[in-house]
């Protein structure tokens, strides 16, 4: 079945049976109000932000591929425009608890954060990464969403908006830094995905699939490990300071030296062997990242 797209707050409200949201374009809902979810509920797709911080959920999600050890909160962040799936088991839903914050993107409109939500990661892990709170880090958050709701449940004046968008911005920061956290906290998991990778690239370039397929994407390698583009350079920034597409590169660099230093075949035959189209381009990268030429690096063995 195709997902049901909702595309105002207004339409989320009443699809969950809630009363009229106070704002147009921004709400905080109280989860112990949402109504039981059916066994048989099929995707949505929401045009709007979602931020949510759920307790009790006794529901798949297919938004995480791990087993978490954090039984705390745990907060889901979604971009306009992504699925998010829901499976009930047989046995019923306990009464779920914690918040929802819908943020439509008109309200966003004109502010820098209109430009900047973007940029911040977790909205494109393509729901494959929840944050998991600590309790302390959770009484900091639930703050900061208690402050919006307050906010826009005031008198709107000309302040409303900005003061809403500052909150807005600090929450964002602080779940940056816990993801950050969160990375660092779940190493033995982190490590494996790293080690997977190197296996990965390692398999990748001692096969014929260079010559076959040029070099793997990034897309390619996230998909491999089961984990979004967006979270692998994520968590190789946190762990090596290096992107997806730079251990790709040094992986190639490492497999030309390899076959510069043990071989006869030319530069072109070997550019050709890595997959480039043209050898122009691998000698090119090869100096970038040596500050030598394929051929200066070769007759340095001489």
């Amino acid at each position: 079945m195709q997902p049901r797209r909702i595309r105002t707050i207004n339409e989320f409200h009443q699809f969950r049976g809630l009363p009229k949201p106070e704002h147009p374009l921004i709400s905080v809902i109280n989860l112990e109000m949402v109504k039981e979810l059916s066994a048989n509920e099929t995707g949505l797709v929401k045009d709007f932000y979602s931020i949510a911080l759920k307790r009790n959920f006794n529901a798949r999600i297919k938004y995480g591929q791990q087993e978490y050890d954090f039984d705390e909160g745990t907060m889901f962040f979604m971009s306009p425009g992504q699925v998010l799936r829901i499976e009930v088991g047989k046995d019923s839903l306990q009464k779920q608890s914690g918040w929802m914050l819908l943020i439509h993107p008109d309200f966003l409109w004109n502010t820098p954060l209109a430009k900047t939500i973007k940029q911040y990661e977790y909205f494109g892990y393509t729901v494959n990464e929840a944050l998991h709170l600590s309790e302390k880090e959770e009484v900091t958050i639930n703050g900061i969403v208690g402050q919006i709701e307050q906010e826009y449940q005031s008198s709107i004046d000309k302040f409303s908006q900005g003061v809403i968008i500052a909150q807005l911005e600090l929450l964002l920061t602080y779940s940056d830094r816990f993801y950050q956290r969160q990375f660092i906290t779940r190493k033995i998991a982190n490590h494996q995905i790293l080690g997977r990778l190197e296996d990965l690239l390692t398999n990748y370039f001692s096969s014929n699939s260079l010559a076959e397929n040029g070099l793997p994407t990034v897309q390619y390698i996230a998909e491999t490990l089961n984990v979004s583009p967006n979270y692998l350079s994520g968590l190789l920034k946190v762990l090596t300071g290096q992107s997806t597409q730079q251990h790709i590169h040094d992986k190639l660099i490492e497999k030309a030296k390899e076959r510069l230093s043990t071989t006869a075949l030319s530069v072109s035959e070997i550019a050709y062997e890595l997959g480039f189209e043209h050898p122009q381009s691998f000698s090119k990268l090869f100096r970038t990242k040596t500050s030598v030429s394929p051929l200066e690096f070769r007759q340095s063995f001489n």
